[in-house]
């Protein structure tokens, strides 16, 4: 396995995926000239301590949404790893859903019902990845607080398994990728590799490789400990501002200075870094908006008309060279 991917759609709400400039935006997406695309959702839990998750069906992406996108990829070459994320409504990230102990109330009751609600959100998508032949399925998203519920996590892939037969794959973030005792459950290692590379705005491509590096050898390790077990960066990215490859995790659009070198420089060493190495499966890049950015320059995420899209598309027109 190794795949040339973009992630496609996080920023879509209901009807979003069914309209012509997300059509355009999937054929330039597909132009780029690879072969995979995540496409990920995001659906609501109230607060970090709910026990249900459940669309708004104000915004959130709708079923018809995604048969949508998942067609009109597939009719564009791209094979595709359906991703439904968890979000708290009440901003709070995903890696703190959590509940107390059980000597401060119902903290094992919660987890249980949180777990039966989890697998049934799973396993409703599980389905329409089987009925849209989706290549991959992505078990969950940076769930850091609830990573340690070894015996629920295997339930509910094992659940996902029973009305979905491809392989699945969980995303962990960055830092992470050594904590998870239950890698065995799913086919691929995923991770969110939003590492920093550099400490000073502006840096080399030659010093973000020699950082990228030190980053393969621990992730490297953590691939033979389970097995040889492939790794894929389920997101990775760097947005096209100074100073955003010390902290390319950053999502909050503070206005740095516009630096495209900056984001392409990350793109280059990590394939530079990656590209060849047999126990990594490939790059999601983060990400690939349904609607094509108008605003230039835009210092988000996003490498349309920038130098990191012309990276990306010399680097998804090569073979790898894999040691015999």
């Amino acid at each position: 396995m190794f795949i040339k991917g973009f992630t496609y759609g996080y920023n879509g709400r209901r009807g979003d995926y069914r309209t012509p400039e997300a059509a355009l935006s999937i054929q330039r997406l597909a132009a780029l000239g690879g072969d995979w695309a995540a496409l990920a959702f995001p659906i609501l839990q109230d607060t970090y301590h709910s026990t249900v998750i459940r669309p708004d069906y104000r915004w959130s992406v709708t079923d018809r949404d995604l048969t949508s996108a998942i067609a009109q990829l597939h009719e564009n070459g791209l094979k595709v790893c359906l991703k439904p994320m968890v979000n708290c409504a009440d901003g709070v990230w995903r890696a703190y859903i959590s509940f107390p102990p059980r000597e401060f109330g119902s903290g094992t009751d919660s987890w249980q019902e949180w777990f039966s609600s989890y697998t049934a959100f799973l396993c409703h998508y599980a389905e329409i990845a089987a009925d849209t032949g989706c290549e991959m399925f992505c078990v969950g998203c940076e769930m850091l607080g609830t990573e340690f519920r070894e015996a629920e996590w295997r339930k509910a892939i094992s659940s996902v398994r029973s009305v979905y037969s491809g392989p699945l794959v969980y995303n962990t973030n960055h830092g992470h990728e050594g904590q998870i005792k239950w890698w065995d459950a799913v086919d691929y290692i995923g991770t969110s590799a939003y590492y920093r590379v550099t400490d000073h705005p502006g840096d080399s491509m030659e010093n973000m490789l020699v950082a990228w590096n030190r980053h393969k050898e621990r992730l490297a390790e953590i691939s033979r400990a389970h097995g040889n077990k492939q790794i894929i960066f389920m997101e990775i990215g760097c947005r096209s501002a100074a100073g955003c490859a010390s902290m390319p995790y950053d999502f909050s659009h503070q206005e740095f200075p516009y630096d495209e070198n900056e984001q392409s420089n990350f793109y280059e060493s990590c394939f530079r870094a990656f590209w060849n190495e047999p126990w990594f499966a490939g790059f999601f890049w983060w990400d690939w908006y349904t609607k094509l950015p108008a605003k230039s320059p835009e210092t988000g995420f996003s490498i349309v008309g920038k130098k990191a899209e012309e990276t990306v598309r010399t680097w998804y027109s090569k073979s790898r060279d894999l040691p015999e």
